[in-house]
């Protein structure tokens, strides 16, 4: 027979209906899931092309026998659909044993081409008992059933091991959209292999809605949650249409028989008892519900009051993320939370990098901290969005796909699921990091708000506990760098004892045979028959003897400084007189240097101090303003009274050595008088005490300096700094203290000395 055109219309406006489903799975081919969207759209497009094909095969004539073909074509095909949809499920659960069922599906075909053609010669009746017979063109379609119920029952087992194995419920709430996926595609094919044949297969249609849909969308509706709220309308309509029926028909059972009973009036009164009672009725049987299916009950106002009144006041970092991320756990029992702590750093090539540390006790597990690109998908996102981060997006969403592995590994290790970022003044300070709640439900909308409040909250807490984090840590800082500075000026006091003691005991020891050696120089010197050659030599032995020995005598007289055990000889000196022998001795190394050399001092009072010591002193100084004085270079020396002043209460006397040499740099105005201080590269220097820029042992100036101030003097230099081109010159200033005069005694004053070499 003929069927009609409403039948070929409703055909082909259900195969249009797949068109949709096509274009929804293609454009959302880059969502993660791209060769499983490809899977959806073939099965719709199969779908489409069986429902155009019964739309033609219902356009004509209908024999029993095309009637059978075309039924052995839809078995046939619900055997490749739902290996289709295994494949599908394989894709998108990124499994690599896709393949398997691609094989498992060819072997298949295979034996069905075999059985069709057949290739094996098989009898027309496989096997009869007499009453029931199997008919070789059943076992086409027998074998077609056979695949789809093993494939059948795999579906069942990989969703749920896969619903088992998920770690994020936001994941296994996606998953769990395949069940009923799965029970439609089921319930469609039972009644097609049962011979129930329904136009267009309309329930085939919904399998591929739902397929596209969560192999399409990332972030589906709970599923849970669904069925909470239909169970509870469907229970609170049960319960009311109960009680209204119930008290209904108790009215009137009790007072129906009275002539004034009106059932329009006692069912508005029975209505109107049950809009009283609607609103707690609705709260009970939603608590019943939420306690049988395990939802999430808390007062989230009540949550964020006693958060924000137990952190206020919080200053130390481990009791803030104790207490704060302790108080979450406990009101929307969470498995385990984290606080982290941001710190920002701008790299060289002006990148920026976010650190996370973790702010946690001693005794719990610690955290390795992470270091964060700018530029990178994760901080960006932190910084752009300001909202929370789901583990389920880290891990499925597209747009997380260029996350590096060893951020996806730290992240992954924390077993967490939510991440809430901390901003303060548009800053990011930090981070909560919560895993899987206790009840095993998914964070819905509301969960994230009431997160987001919480860090809101911790934000200003978080930025105080850090200034004080801050504090300690420069303070333990500062006192470790004291400690480190007082060992190290302890070990330098003990180095510098070793080495005075050292001075000491060498000075010692060499000043004995030195001696000796000088006495047996100067007798053979003396001998009148050694030849000359022979008195040559022992000249310069004496000469090295007799720089030898002043060079112990003045690493002697330092060891004595630095013991204090220097005691000066005091006695009325001289300077002018005293001055003047000093330069007298020097003058033949002055001329050889062909420099100038003039005293030019006025009176001057007597002062009373140690005259060997004094010799050494000027000796030092005068000598090093020829050393570092060029030749044809001039050295000048005056000096002048200084009246009672503070420092000085008796009085005193400056001597001022002039030259016009190098100079002085004047960062190094208090090095020079250091002991063994040498300018330039010592393995330059020559042991020469005349030549220009000529080395020594480096003492000659700290003595000087020791020698002044244990006479309570001072010596400094003045320069404008060091020039070996120009010679700025120095002047180097020795103030000396004159005491107190005994009563009756009388200032004596020494002659003016004009002196030049």
């Amino acid at each position: 027979m003929n069927t009609s055109l409403t039948q070929i219309i409703f055909l082909l406006f259900l195969g249009a209906l797949y068109l949709p489903v096509i274009f929804f799975a293609i454009q959302r081919r880059d969502d993660g899931h791209n060769s499983a969207t490809w899977l959806v759209a073939l099965f719709a497009l199969l779908a489409l092309v069986l429902n155009i094909a019964e739309a033609i095969w219902r356009n004509g004539e209908i024999s029993p026998a095309n009637a059978s073909t075309f039924q052995e074509l839809q078995t046939y095909a619900a055997f490749t659909l739902i290996t289709i949809v295994m494949l599908a499920l394989q894709t998108f659960l990124k499994r690599e044993t896709w393949w398997g069922w691609v094989g498992a599906w060819t072997f298949w075909m295979l034996g069905l081409a075999l059985i069709l053609t057949n290739a094996l010669k098989l009898p027309d009746v496989l096997w009869a008992n007499g009453e029931l017979a199997l008919q070789r063109t059943r076992l086409g379609p027998s074998w077609s059933i056979l695949g789809w119920l093993i494939i059948s029952i795999s579906l069942i087992i990989v969703i749920a091991n896969a619903n088992r194995d998920a770690r994020q419920q936001l994941f296994r709430n996606r998953l769990n959209y395949w069940w009923p996926t799965i029970l439609l595609l089921f319930i469609n094919d039972i009644l097609l292999f049962s011979g129930i044949h329904i136009t267009g297969q309309p329930i085939r249609l919904a399998v591929a809605v739902m397929m596209a849909y969560v192999v399409g969308t990332h972030h589906v509706p709970d599923l849970k949650q669904i069925l909470r709220r239909v169970l509870v309308y469907t229970l609170i309509a049960i319960v009311i249409v109960g009680f209204y029926v119930a008290g209904f028909l108790l009215l009137e059972t009790t007072v129906g028989n009275d002539k004034n009973f009106n059932p329009l009036l006692a069912g508005a009164s029975m209505a109107l008892l049950l809009a009283l009672i609607f609103t707690p009725l609705l709260s009970l049987v939603s608590r019943t519900v939420n306690v049988w299916m395990k939802g999430d009950q808390y007062d989230a106002s009540q949550t964020i009051h006693q958060y924000s009144e137990n952190i206020s006041n919080i200053l130390d970092m481990d009791r803030l993320a104790n207490i704060a991320v302790g108080i979450i756990l406990e009101s929307m029992h969470i498995e385990r939370g984290f606080l982290f702590l941001v710190d920002s750093e701008r790299q060289a090539d002006g990148q920026k990098k976010y650190r996370l540390r973790s702010a946690r006790s001693p005794e719990e597990r610690q955290i390795i901290a992470v270091e964060l690109d700018e530029s990178g998908i994760v901080a960006s996102y932190f910084i752009r969005e300001q909202r929370p981060l789901l583990q389920y997006d880290l891990d499925l969403h597209p747009a997380f796909r260029v996350a590096s592995t060893f951020e996806r590994d730290w992240f992954n290790q924390l077993q967490t699921e939510v991440y809430i970022p901390i901003f303060a003044k548009k800053q990011w300070i930090g981070l909560l990091a919560f895993g899987p709640k206790l009840s095993g439900n998914r964070y819905t909308k509301d969960d994230l708000v009431i997160l987001s409040a919480h860090a809101n909250q911790t934000a200003v807490a978080l930025e105080n506990a850090r200034l004080v984090d801050n504090l300690v840590t420069v303070n333990t800082e500062l006192r470790q760098a004291r400690r480190a500075l007082e060992k190290n000026n302890h070990d330098l006091e003990r180095i510098d004892r070793a080495k005075s003691d050292f001075i000491s005991i060498a000075s010692h020891e060499l000043r004995t045979p030195l001696t000796v050696i000088k006495g047996y120089t100067e007798m053979l010197l003396e001998d009148s028959t050694l030849a000359e050659n022979i008195q040559l030599v022992m000249k310069g032995i004496h000469e090295g003897t007799v720089r030898l020995h002043e060079v112990m005598d003045s690493m002697f007289d330092i060891a004595q400084i630095d013991a204090r055990s220097l005691k000066p000889h005091i006695q009325p000196v001289e300077l002018g007189h005293l001055i003047q022998e000093v330069c007298i001795e020097q003058a033949s190394s002055i001329k050889d240097r062909k420099q100038s050399l003039s005293i030019s001092l006025p009176p001057l009072p007597h002062v009373k101090a140690d005259p060997n010591l004094f010799r050494k002193l000027f000796h030092h100084i005068i000598r090093n303003a020829a050393k570092f004085t060029p030749n044809d270079g001039k050295i000048t020396i005056t000096g002048h009274h200084i009246p009672t002043i503070i420092n000085l209460p008796n009085g005193g006397v400056e001597i001022i050595v002039s030259d016009s040499g190098v100079g002085v740099d004047p960062n190094f105005r208090e090095i020079i008088f250091t002991k063994f201080y040498q300018p330039g590269e010592l393995g330059k220097h020559s042991t020469s005490k005349t030549r220009f820029k000529g080395g020594g042992a480096g003492l000659g100036l700290a003595l000087s300096k020791g020698i002044v101030e244990a006479h309570g003097g001072r010596i400094y230099v003045e320069s404008p700094g060091y020039d070996e081109i120009n010679f700025p010159g120095s002047q180097f200033h020795v103030i000396l203290p004159l005491s107190k005069l005994e009563e009756n005694e009388k200032q004596k004053t020494s002659e003016p000395v004009r002196f030049q070499i």
